[in-house]
């Protein structure tokens, strides 16, 4: 595993995060934390090239996004087309199926196993180890993941999912868990 260099500020991630603030509102902050958690856990599971980090920032600011958009726990769908709209306004369409496959597999309870899109198995892996608190790891030390998560403190990111997830299972019992897929 890589022990990569905890960035305190990414400005790509920061820019793309800012035109979120208002909508994410009092929850902005255990939203970057979590962002930053996971693109951090992402680098050290695989080394990069520069547009892969940035492909993994840009999926990595909008992976969520949806959870703000329409107030649900079933999340991932309108999460995808703010990132399509950012990848077409900056002339990065030819990104478009690698980041949204990104997004819409990141809950994948299997791996993923297409070999075009390696990206998308690292997302899913650095998703579930901030999901996980650092209890799933994938060889990344437990020290590092200490270290992130002093770094980048939770927020209130996980008790506000929480929150959303029992108001979701009280109005869809047979649908607990929307955002989850094999």
């Amino acid at each position: 595993m890589n022990f990569v260099k905890i960035e305190e500020r990414i400005p790509l991630l920061e820019q793309i995060l800012l035109g979120w603030k208002n909508t994410i509102a009092f929850e902005y902050n255990g939203y970057r934390n979590h962002v930053y958690r996971m693109i951090h856990f992402c680098l050290a599971l695989r080394e990069c090239s520069e547009e892969e980090r940035e492909k993994i920032i840009i999926a990595g600011a909008f992976h969520d996004i949806g959870i703000w958009i329409e107030d649900t726990v079933d999340y991932i769908p309108p999460s995808i087309p703010p990132a399509m709209d950012y990848l077409k306004e900056r002339n990065l369409g030819a990104w478009s199926e690698e980041i949204k496959l990104m997004i819409a597999e990141h809950h994948k309870v299997r791996s993923y196993r297409d070999t075009a899109y390696p990206l998308v198995e690292v997302f899913r892996k650095g998703d579930l180890v901030d999901f996980s608190f650092g209890t799933v790891k994938f060889g990344i030390s437990a020290t590092y993941i200490r270290e992130i998560k002093a770094k980048f403190p939770n927020s209130d990111f996980h008790k506000n999912l929480g929150r959303r997830a029992i108001r979701w299972f009280w109005q869809h019992p047979l649908n607990p868990a929307p955002m989850m897929k094999w």
